[in-house]
């Protein structure tokens, strides 16, 4: 996507309550994989405390350069480092309520961050397609939905 748009589109808000623009979309997910790389260091994943980059928010390039220097990061883990237990800390509640701490495990925190992103993928491909961006079908579909529809082209 970060190849597709340019800078102007990925800025541009959007209409309706959110208007949330293709950067603050893209920006939130690298928060929840930027939180949990930092988490492995310290075992808490604490995704109350996200980056909110207006950099990453308002340039392509610098959401190209953190992607990359993330996927790097990962790929440089050994496999072992995901059975690792850690603490999760994130405020689900509204109002006065406290942020909540629970046991976890960063395999499960890393399956977090992948699914939130493909959710966030499928918002990102509506508004694309709202600016004329055409991005590949299977970006913000789940894989499990991808299997099911490829199962049931098969039939």
């Amino acid at each position: 996507m970060l190849l597709e748009v340019s800078g102007e589109a990925y800025t541009r808000r959007a209409g309706g309550p959110s208007a949330a623009s293709l950067g603050a979309h893209y920006r939130h997910v690298l928060d929840h994989f930027l939180c949990l790389i930092e988490g492995i260091q310290s075992s808490e994943v604490n995704y109350d405390r996200r980056g909110r980059s207006p950099e990453l928010e308002n340039s392509v390039d610098a959401a190209l350069f953190a992607t990359e220097d993330l996927i790097g990061k990962f790929r440089a883990l050994p496999f072992e480092i995901w059975q690792r237990e850690c603490i999760v800390v994130y405020s689900v509640g509204y109002g006065d309520s406290e942020a909540h701490a629970v046991p976890s495990n960063l395999a499960r925190e890393l399956m977090f961050s992948v699914g939130h992103a493909i959710h966030h993928f499928a918002i990102l491909t509506l508004l694309c397609a709202s600016m004329s961006v055409t991005l590949p079908y299977e970006f913000g579909v789940a894989p499990s939905t991808l299997k099911h529809l490829e199962a049931q082209a098969a039939q």
